[in-house]
């Protein structure tokens, strides 16, 4: 068995990358992942979401390892995650279903503010891989060891890009409130001089017309 572990300090808050993590996948710089569905999903009393999801994968093995292992495309790993919004802490747990006889990945990451900076996010990672069965074991693990660290790597890029994608809606969503806030403040002053035109040319003793608060 290869046990791989590694760190990475986002410079964002937990909850922007919690909800990062959330929506990660369709994504251009995983393209393995090709779909992703909710199984079950429920909070306990402990306010604690748990949630079970199934994810589709296409991986590009060589053909003499997918001969050994009867490895074949598409390919499922179920991922069980927890998340405690009162302590701001995530946790995922993912696991490959096919192929278990003979290989076995199992990764874990966990997501919570940086011990030094609230500010920001520490994320720790962790995947234990195990072949069984067939030769060149050692060969297979360092393989299949190598493919997850490469990977590692691009999931992190992979959770920058989800992040300013979130910021950008956020952005967005920003410039239209205001956009509409200004029509409408404008709406109600031509409304109110309108009103108070009237009641100028009505000549009847009504008060002007008092605008009201936004």
């Amino acid at each position: 068995m290869k046990v791989w572990s590694s760190e990475h300090t986002f410079d964002h808050d937990w909850e922007t990358v919690a909800r990062a993590a959330w929506r990660k996948y369709p994504n251009p710089l995983k393209p393995e992942v090709t779909g992703i569905d909710v199984v079950d999903r429920s909070v306990g009393d402990d306010n604690i979401l748990r949630t079970t999801r199934l994810l589709r994968t296409e991986w590009r093995i060589p053909s003499w390892a997918t001969a050994l292992i009867g490895f074949k495309n598409p390919s499922y790993a179920q991922e069980y995650s927890e998340v405690d919004a009162t302590r701001r802490r995530m946790m995922l747990k993912s696991r490959n279903l096919n192929c278990r006889n003979f290989v076995c990945v199992e990764e874990t990451l966990n997501y919570e503010p940086h011990p030094k900076d609230s500010s920001k996010t520490l994320m720790t990672q962790t995947a234990n891989i195990s072949v069984y069965g067939v030769p060149l074991i050692n060969y297979m693990e360092n393989m299949l060891l190598s493919m997850f660290s490469f990977n590692a790597q691009k999931g992190c890029q992979a959770m920058e890009w989800v992040i300013r994608n979130i910021k950008k809606e956020y952005e967005d969503l920003s410039t239209k409130l205001n956009s509409e806030y200004v029509q409408a403040r404008r709406s109600v002053d031509g409304l109110v001089r309108s009103l108070d035109d009237l009641s100028q040319s009505l000549g009847n003793g009504y008060e002007p017309a008092t605008r009201p608060k936004l």
